[in-house]
């Protein structure tokens, strides 16, 4: 197969079979022998017609005269693919980009299909002036969600709370490509000393301006053949990701539990935070996921942490008032973070909002049973929605009368806010968006 093709295969597997992207291309490219460039560009194809979705269907829209739906469904992901090389892909030559397409439909499809692949792609490439986008004043959801590839759902919900302008800013960053992150292992080596590391091994990077141990990564070859990661001096992480265990603030020797944990990025933080001394209880509901923590905790050195697969909302029956420290990082829509998941953006819908909090609420109240008097219990999500951020303390609060809210304003460097709850954006603070509180119980 050629990178076109392969490229084809996980969008077809993605778009017919609901596959997620991300695993689809990695168990992709694992089976092929293809250049790293080829492997590139085959990463570039896919998340890209992924994440433009709806937005190509309504480019081809203006060069077929029948209903998307009347289309096999996997010539309309070779016309996606086509168009979306032709229109966002400049650095490729049309002609190529239409030739190939023609190519894979005389594989996948028929004479009649073949000469109408090549039509609409000619005909795209010869009068690209037939796509408009509605008028941001008049039409500023059309705008944005076709412009910048967004369910106009979400763009709706944020042009109510953040106005056009800043919508339009953060659907954009939400399209470029976020740098690599990475913590070091503290328990193996420092900061500085990761980085000339690193660097031996041709990774260009600087260290984070908002977390100790962060490190992001501009240019670097594959992950998988880095000795770095091989001996445990770093774990894949965000930086606002990081920030939860700092908040969190676990010192050595103390019993602390991660209701929501696997895969263990923030598990092993703590651990590393408490100089690998002490417990730690990390639970998720699904035994595969704690599976990767456990490899991950054994790569990085960790003895301290212990797995345990139940449903969170009855954490507080196994652990009434016996943790230090408790984390909830709990299951949310991921709406901070679909910048990472080209394909996440047309998988959410608002009915998360209404079922989310929920769930969210339950972990939380029965969390809250695990805290020692005098204790910690940190919330965090990895969405930007309210419903399931400040409106969850606020009404958690109102239920524990024996928690308070602790002082975040000044915890995070150079970022001054009003709340005492953290709330992090992609456009303002550049990292993944992210909500953190802490609540101190009453002693």
């Amino acid at each position: 197969m050629n990178a076109r093709e392969v490229a084809l295969k996980i969008i077809n597997d993605v778009t017919s079979n609901n596959a997620y992207a991300n695993i689809s291309l990695t168990r992709e490219l694992n089976k092929q022998r293809l250049s790293d460039q080829d492997r590139r560009f085959v990463t570039e194809l896919v998340y890209g017609t992924i994440k433009a979705g709806k937005t190509l269907d309504y480019i081809i829209s203006h060069y077929i005269n029948r209903p998307m739906k009347k289309v096999p469904p996997i010539i309309q992901d070779i016309l996606r693919m086509g168009i979306y090389q032709i229109f966002f892909l400049s650095k490729i030559p049309v002609s190529a980009a239409c030739n190939q397409a023609v190519e894979l439909t005389k594989k996948y499809g028929h004479s009649g299909t073949i000469k109408f692949v090549n039509a609409v792609l000619r005909n795209a490439v010869r009068h690209p002036e037939k796509v408009t986008y509605p008028e941001c004043e008049t039409n500023p959801v059309g705008f944005i969600s076709l412009k910048y590839m967004h369910p106009e759902w979400i763009v709706k919900r944020w042009i109510k709370r953040f106005g056009v302008e800043a919508t339009e800013a953060l659907c954009q960053i939400n399209n470029l490509t976020p740098p690599l992150s990475i913590r070091t292992n503290t328990l193996k080596i420092t900061r500085n000393d990761l980085i000339k590391q690193l660097q031996s091994e041709e990774v260009v990077c600087e260290p984070s301006n908002i977390t100790p141990e962060g490190i992001i990564c501009h240019k670097y070859p594959s992950l998988g053949t880095l000795c770095s990661l091989q001996k445990g001096l770093f774990q894949v992480q965000d930086e606002s990701s990081m920030l939860v265990a700092s908040i969190l603030n676990p010192k050595a020797g103390e019993f602390v539990i991660d209701a929501c944990g696997a895969p263990g990025g923030k598990s092993t933080h703590i651990a590393a935070l408490m100089n690998n001394s002490g417990k730690i209880i990390s639970t998720d509901i699904h035994e595969h996921k704690l599976a990767i923590t456990r490899e991950n905790a054994q790569r990085l050195g960790i003895s301290i942490i212990e797995t345990h697969a139940f449903d969170a909302t009855t954490i507080g029956n196994h652990y009434a008032l016996t943790a230090d420290k408790v984390l909830v990082d709990a299951p949310c829509s991921g709406l901070g973070v679909i910048r990472r998941k080209p394909d996440s953006r047309w998988r959410k819908t608002e009915a998360m909002l209404d079922d989310l909090p929920k769930l969210q609420k339950a972990i939380l109240h029965s969390a809250a049973d695990c805290v020692k008097p005098g204790g910690v219990l940190v919330y965090s999500t990895c969405t930007t929605e309210p419903e399931e951020n400040q409106d969850v303390i606020n009404w958690f609060l109102t239920q524990h009368t024996d928690f308070a809210l602790d002082d975040l304003s000044q915890s995070i460097p150079g970022k001054n806010q009003s709340s005492k709850m953290i709330q992090l954006l992609p456009h303002i603070d550049h990292v993944d968006g992210f909500f953190i509180a802490r609540l101190i119980k009453r002693r």
